[in-house]
């Protein structure tokens, strides 16, 4: 594709992202799996619902822009979610997996907010309100998970692997 105004470059963002939303429907359920915690998997399937709501927005957001969806694979998410799995593959206490799960997570998080921080910016600047307003929901729910992964590292999970990190250093 050539970026040559910045619909195209919008385009090209979008597309990018609706790559990223679809490998984290097919992730989603093997982390959910993985993790130990069971209001971690409680955040990540219910997270799972919001992604699939997630490509739906940016189905819509490319229907309004007179285009296609199409996916531009995002090698950004690809990295991302192998760092993940290997994560979940991790041998050790359930506690510290899950506490390197969820920052694994708030990786993940974290792109997807700058991503879509930068989409709303490319649509609002084109004055493609609908498209932007689309994108604004869909950012304010990444921030939301990135935000409830804290408070259960917080609340739970940190609190657990510092637990079982003395329990490990006790015995040595």
């Amino acid at each position: 594709m050539s970026l040559d105004t910045m619909k195209d470059l919008l385009i090209d963002e979008l597309s990018d992202l609706y790559s990223a939303e679809k490998q984290l429907v097919k992730a989603l359920p093997k982390v959910a799996k993985a993790a130990a915690s069971a209001k971690l998997q409680k955040a990540i399937t219910a997270h799972l619902e919001e992604t699939r709501g997630h490509v739906e927005r940016l189905e819509q957001a490319f229907e309004t822009l007179g285009v296609k969806p199409k996916r531009k694979t995002c090698k950004a998410m690809v990295g991302l979610l192998e760092e993940g799995d290997e994560m979940c593959k991790e041998d050790g206490e359930d506690a510290v997996r899950d506490a390197g799960i969820i920052g694994a997570a708030q990786r993940v998080e974290h792109y997807e907010m700058a991503a879509y921080g930068c989409a709303i910016t490319f649509a609002t600047d084109l004055g493609e309100n609908d498209v932007a307003d689309l994108l604004t929901s869909t950012y304010d729910e990444e921030k939301a998970a990135d935000e409830k992964l804290t408070t259960i590292a917080e609340d739970e999970v940190n609190a657990a692997a510092l637990e079982a990190g003395q329990g490990a250093t006790a015995e040595q």
